[in-house]
């Protein structure tokens, strides 16, 4: 344990460097940083067990920031553990500078996630609590069962919803191996909590059923106490909530108290308050980007510390795996996030059947083949199917994580988040599943998963306006278009930043299984349908889907007309082209699971499936956007048919008559443009 009067300084050390890092770019969140330097600085220095020479050490403690404008106190903490350099430190939010705005995920610098929107970064630490859970369970690696997840947590993460979803799960699942830390400063960028939240978050989180322990977040030997209490509970989660001062140590230009004040939560400190504001510190305006020789003594014996707690971890895990070797050799291949090994040979689908039934199929397989699979839903698993995976498993409970199915209840993002924590913990592949129109409470998690690179499976139902009876708030229609626009996105990589797959029948439904499993770099999408759908024609290369689109129908080279779409309208395209060719019309059917893989072929490829200057009629059960690129190039009277308004309520099939999605509207619609 380190004297209290160095705990001091290099906690000062921290509001230093926060403070003048937001000085320096003259943008940035200093008041929060500042506040929480007395929390992280003990939890680094004392507790946070980590490999400094192996940052990806798969046991290591984890910390999850939530609100990442707090970033410079995140980047000055690991400046001590000499993650990023004190030049570093000054070019914070500058181009091509690793001290983004927001930290971004990356394990090498320990920063764990990506954070930016307030309550997911703490939700992706419940994630990671039931990762590490059920990686105990399913490797009987030791490591697992001492491994520790932090987060930190401001009042605005408390007030986002989400965070009432992640706190009831870590309860129901007796997360006891997750410590959550509560910046309760009561100042927020523009006004006190007091005008916003009146609630007993002590009493909201005991009701949850989490342990909670109360103190004063800049006392050290409070902080202390509680960090040891809390690692001593089992059972059940903690909370502790830390009475922090916003922008502790901040003087006014005047030289009177700066402290608690919403000015120094989003703003630089500016002038003479700033320069007042290092002096008090103990720091030098003039040269502010320094560590303390004491503090920099006192974090070179952590590291010395850290090698003799990890070289016993080390050896337990060698133990283990000389007991063990396949297991051993099983767990390295997960974290390095390889793709599993599946024979599709085991899966078998029925004819004309539903997208989602064949997608539970394929689940079914991945349950008996892919042993570290957690697969979730939305309180929808016999509806979304992916009661095909948990038929072949059990649900995770508080007191046995052995299963592999994660009953998320109803709460799609939350459910979201914990899946992006489980892939940020590393070792498990995440899946989950919902209906596509509630893909719209998901969608801040998406992109957060596109950014960070992470391949959770995102398995959505339901995909069009043939749910039918359920009516237009169950009918999706611009969600489609609103994923596409992900794929179009590009990533830091250069790859598409969400593989997006809705296949046209139940064999084609089988590739797009495979594709995902095999997609280690992205998150994926896939959607699928309600209602049977119509095989495709026989002799179909389904293996071609693997392309993003590909003929499936009437290859003839000189086609009168290309006809494209995706997932169910494509069997109503073959139904059309049946009319059409009685007028002896040439039609080639183009299916398009994913425009996005589709643009990545070679033009000539391209070129081939839908040719420059061709008469294209497209049909999409969403906005007619979805198709609108294969319009380019193509003959002026081309056209797409989809939706321009919201859905109905009436049996679907009536639906498909109503809005045109029948071979008859097919063949008009084709005849008009020939």
């Amino acid at each position: 344990m380190n004297d209290n009067k160095t705990m001091k300084l290099a906690a000062d050390n921290i509001r230093i460097l926060a403070a003048s890092m937001v000085e320096k770019a003259k943008s940035g969140h200093p008041g929060g940083a500042m506040g929480g330097a007395d929390f992280i600085n003990v939890l680094y220095s004392e507790y946070l067990n980590h490999d400094p020479q192996n940052p990806e050490w798969v046991g290591r403690d984890r910390f999850f920031l939530d609100p990442g404008h707090m970033a410079p106190m995140l980047y000055a903490q690991l400046a001590l553990t000499g993650k990023y350099t004190l030049d570093e430190l000054a070019q914070l939010r500058q181009w091509g500078s690793p001290t983004t705005g927001h930290p971004e995920f990356e394990i090498a610098r320990g920063v764990e996630n990506t954070s930016g929107p307030l309550g997911q970064g703490h939700v992706f630490a419940v994630g990671a609590a039931i990762a590490a859970k059920f990686l105990a369970e399913h490797t009987g690696n030791p490591t697992f069962k001492k491994e520790t997840i932090y987060a930190y947590i401001s009042d605005g993460g408390i007030q986002e919803e989400i965070s009432q979803g992640g706190a009831r799960i870590a309860a129901v699942l007796g997360l006891d191996n997750l410590i959550m830390f509560y910046d309760s400063n009561d100042i927020q960028l523009s006004t006190e909590t007091k005008e916003v939240m009146c609630e007993d978050t002590a009493a909201k989180y005991k009701a949850f059923g989490w342990e909670v322990i109360e103190i004063n977040g800049n006392d050290v030997d409070q902080i202390r106490k509680a960090i040891e209490d809390a690692k001593k509970v089992q059972g059940k989660p903690t909370l502790i909530i830390g009475k922090c001062i916003m922008g502790k140590g901040a003087l006014k230009a005047d030289g009177t108290s700066y402290e608690s004040d919403c000015k120094t939560h989003g703003a630089p400190l500016g002038g003479d308050a700033y320069i007042n504001t290092v002096k008090n510190l103990g720091g030098d305006p003039e040269n502010p980007f320094v560590i303390f020789p004491e503090v920099q003594e006192m974090y070179n014996a952590r590291a010395e510390e850290l090698k003799a707690i990890v070289a016993e971890r080390y050896a337990e895990e060698k133990a283990w795996a000389e007991a063990n070797p396949e297991k051993a050799q099983q767990q390295a291949d997960w974290f390095a996030n390889k793709a599993p090994q599946i024979d599709w040979t085991k899966v078998s689908q029925k004819a004309n059947d539903a997208t989602r039934s064949a997608s539970a199929a394929c689940l079914s397989a991945l349950a008996e083949q892919v042993p570290n699979m957690i697969c979730a839903s939305a309180d929808l698993s016999n509806s979304d199917k992916t009661d095909g995976f948990l038929k072949k498993t059990h649900a995770l409970t508080k007191d046995d994580f052995s299963g592999a199915f994660f009953q998320a209840g109803v709460a799609e993002l939350t459910m979201a988040c914990c899946c992006i924590g489980m892939s940020l913990h590393g070792g498990v592949i995440p899946a989950c599943g919902t209906f596509f129109v509630f893909s719209d409470y998901m969608k801040p998690a998406v992109r957060m998963a596109a950014l960070m690179q992470l391949p959770v499976k995102f398995i959505w139902t339901h995909d069009a306006f043939r749910v039918g009876e359920d009516g237009p708030t169950h009918e999706p229609v611009e969600q489609e278009a609103q994923i596409r626009l992900m794929e179009k996105l590009k990533n830091h990589a250069g790859k598409n930043s969400v593989l997006v797959l809705r296949p046209a029948e139940a064999k084609e439904t089988t590739v797009a299984w495979a594709m995902a499993m095999e997609n280690t770099d992205t998150p994926t999408a896939l959607i699928f349908s309600r209602q049977n759908i119509n095989d495709l024609p026989e002799g179909n290369d389904y293996e071609q889907a693997r392309k993003g689109a590909y003929i499936v129908a009437g290859s003839d080279e000189n086609p009168d007309v290309v006809m494209v779409a995706s997932g169910s309208e494509v069997s109503t395209l073959v139904s059309g082209a049946e009319l059409l060719r009685k007028d002896g019309v040439k039609c080639r059917i183009v299916s398009v699971p994913s425009e996005g893989v589709f643009r990545n072929q070679p033009m000539e490829y391209q070129q081939s499936v839908v040719p420059a200057g061709a008469k294209v009629f497209g049909m999409t059960a969403g906005l007619p956007v979805n198709l609108q690129a294969f319009l380019i190039g193509a003959n002026p009277k081309s056209t797409i048919w989809g939706l321009n308004s919201f859905g109905f309520s009436a049996p679907y099939k009536v639906l498909d008559e109503k809005l045109g999605y029948t071979a008859e509207n097919v063949y008009n619609q084709v005849k008009a443009i020939l």
